[in-house]
């Protein structure tokens, strides 16, 4: 996963809330490989009726060249799966900005390279403002944490940590090796004050 501290695309109002992950993709959708593409599943049941045709006031339907999605609050809320990221990232979504998410579904977004972006209730209304039904261009910033649309530029919140994730392309495993040094010292001081804590091995012969 390749890090990144801006981006600029075009950014859609959703003005929902309480969109979980079993809406962003439908638990039947989830047998299908990943490397097909979870894209086109995103928000199906929203976007398509009954008969597979897409719905054509739907936000998403209208802009398909969305990368920057404003959200009402709880997005990501429900089961913990991380199709639901797969399928926005492959959408071509990179930035999510909404004054609450599903704290897993956070995770997960950030792991995969998806800016969860929180802001206060009174800027996600500015921000729907500033949308309405249109789609227009925005530029984020994570170094500053802004979103910038139409000369309006507003603040979000984020983990610096998953921050730093974001920036530097990082897993959690990437993350925890930016201590490699202190946790070798660590291990070194362990080993020479309770050696009797260390399984047996070979290597060790003890």
């Amino acid at each position: 996963m390749s890090g990144w501290t801006k981006h600029s695309g075009q950014a859609v109002a959703l003005p929902f809330h309480n969109i979980d992950t079993d809406q962003l993709i439908p638990s039947r959708f989830m047998s299908t490989p990943r490397s097909e593409g979870y894209g086109r599943f995103l928000l199906h049941d929203l976007r398509r009726d009954e008969n597979g045709s897409e719905h054509p006031h739907f936000p998403l339907n209208r802009h398909n060249d969305t990368s920057i999605v404003v959200a009402g609050r709880n997005f990501g809320s429900g089961s913990s799966r991380e199709a639901a990221v797969y399928a926005l990232v492959d959408a071509g979504i990179r930035a999510v900005f909404a004054p609450s998410f599903g704290d897993i579904f956070s995770g997960n977004a950030v792991n995969n390279g998806l800016l969860p972006a929180l802001v206060k209730d009174a800027d996600f209304e500015l921000l729907l403002r500033t949308l309405g039904d249109a789609s227009r261009p925005a530029h984020v910033c994570l170094d500053a944490r802004h979103i910038s649309i139409d000369g309006t530029t507003i603040g979000f919140q984020i983990d610096p940590g998953r921050r730093t994730k974001l920036i530097n392309g990082w897993d959690d495993i990437d993350l925890t090796m930016r201590h490699a040094a202190a946790i070798g010292q660590h291990k070194r001081r362990l080993d020479s004050r309770a050696p009797w804590v260390r399984p047996f091995t070979e290597q060790t012969g003890s």
